[in-house]
C-alpha cells in the first residue's frame, strides 16, 4: 500500500493504523493475548502505526503494546510509529473527567507513557483533550519542550478547532490533529481537512467506520446496553439506531456488489478524500483488521465515489454523533 506523510516533517507511514482503544475494555472484554494477535497481524500487512492513549484502560492499552515490543524487539524493532495522549482526568470524588494541559500533568503522564510503552523516545504526542483554561499557544510551548528534551518527535491535538489549530502552527509545527471524520461524520470538511492540509498536519481519523455503522455488522441493540459509551451515544439508541441501520443497507449492498466489505469501501471512502489523512480503526477481531487492509488498498473511480455519496449523502445519519455529556471537552467550530 502507498506510504503518507505524518505531517510534512514527519516519516512515511501507512495510510491506516491500529486504533488501540479497543486494546482496552472500552468496546468490550479483551485480552493482551488478543491485543498482541492484532499487532502480529499489523506487522504481517505493513500496518506501521499505533494510537493509544494514557487513558485507554488506564494504561493497559500502552502496556499491552510495550510488552508486544518488548517480546518481538528482532522483528518489530523500528517497525511501528507510536502515538499517545494525555491530558484528560477523572475526579476522584465525582467521576467525571475533567482536562489539565498543564506542563506538571502532561509531563508526569508523558513520563508514565514512555515507561509503560518501554521505548526513550514516542514519536506523536497528543493533547487528548483541550484545557479551556490555558491558551493552547502554552501547552504548544510545553509540546515543543518534550521535543527539545528528547521525549518525543513530534506533537498533535485531538478534536481542536482549525483556529486553534493556527494559533498554535504559529508557535511551533503542529503534526497533526485527531477527529471523528468518516462517511457518518462530515464535519472535519468544514474547515478541518483544509486547514490541515494547509498547514502541512496529518488528519488522523478516529472512528472511519462510524463506530460499526458502516461495516457489515452494526452493532445490536443487546450488544450496545454492554457499552459504556454507546449507550449513552444519540446514533446509537432508538428509533435512531434503527434509521441508522436502515439508511446504511444500501452502502453494504453496495460494499458486497463491488466484492468488498462495507468497512473496506468505507476506509476507501475516506482515504481518498485527501493524501493528508490517516485512518485509526480499531477492532479486536483479525479478520476485521484484515477488512481494514483491505479498504486501504481498494481503489476508487470518481464514479464510485459518486455513488457512494449518492447512498450516503451529508447529513444523512439520525442523532447527534455525541450526547451533552460527550460534548464537554472536543471543540465545536461549525
Amino acid at each position: 500500500m502507498k506510504l503518507r506523510k505524518l505531517g510534512k516533517f514527519g516519516p512515511d507511514i501507512s495510510p491506516i493504523g491500529v486504533g488501540a482503544m479497543s486494546f482496552s475494555n472500552f468496546y468490550g472484554t479483551t485480552t493482551e493475548t488478543q491485543s498482541h494477535r492484532i499487532l502480529y497481524a499489523a506487522l504481517e500487512q505493513g500496518i506501521s502505526h499505533i494510537d493509544t492513549a494514557n487513558v485507554y484502560g488506564m494504561g493497559v492499552s500502552e502496556a499491552a503494546i510495550g510488552n508486544f515490543l518488548t517480546q518481538n524487539k528482532a522483528s518489530a524493532a523500528g517497525k511501528f510509529t507510536l502515538a499517545t495522549k494525555a491530558g484528560i482526568r477523572r475526579d476522584s470524588e465525582t467521576g467525571n473527567n475533567f482536562f489539565d494541559n498543564s506542563a506538571k500533568h502532561l509531563t508526569e503522564e508523558l513520563d508514565k507513557s514512555l515507561q509503560r510503552l518501554k521505548v526513550e523516545t514516542i514519536d506523536l504526542f497528543y493533547v487528548h483533550r483541550r484545557d479551556a483554561n490555558r491558551s493552547i499557544e502554552e501547552v504548544t510551548q510545553t509540546l515543543a519542550g518534550f521535543i527539545k528534551a528528547g521525549k518525543i518527535r513530534s506533537f498533535g491535538f485531538s478534536e481542536i478547532a482549525p483556529s486553534s489549530l493556527k494559533k498554535a502552527s504559529e508557535i511551533h509545527h503542529v503534526a497533526a490533529v485527531q477527529s471523528e471524520y468518516s462517511l457518518s461524520v462530515r464535519s472535519p470538511e468544514l474547515g478541518l481537512v483544509q486547514a490541515t492540509k494547509h498547514l502541512g498536519t496529518a488528519l488522523i481519523a478516529f472512528s472511519p467506520l462510524g463506530r460499526s455503522l458502516l461495516t457489515d455488522r452494526p452493532h445490536t441493540t443487546q450488544k450496545i446496553a454492554t457499552m459504556g459509551f454507546l449507550k449513552s451515544n444519540p446514533r446509537f439508541i432508538e428509533p435512531n439506531l434503527s434509521a441508522n441501520i436502515e439508511a446504511t443497507a444500501k452502502f453494504r449492498a453496495l460494499a458486497a456488489e463491488m466484492g468488498t466489505s462495507a468497512a473496506a469501501l468505507s476506509i476507501a471512502w475516506l482515504l481518498h478524500q485527501s493524501g493528508h489523512i490517516i485512518a485509526i480503526p480499531g477492532t479486536r477481531s483479525v479478520p476485521h483488521f484484515l477488512e481494514h487492509c483491505a479498504g486501504a488498498r481498494l481503489n476508487l473511480s470518481k464514479e464510485d465515489i459518486a455513488q457512494i455519496e449518492s447512498i450516503l449523502p451529508v447529513g444523512w445519519a439520525h442523532g447527534d454523533r455525541y450526547s451533552q455529556q460527550q460534548w464537554i471537552g472536543p471543540e465545536r467550530y461549525c
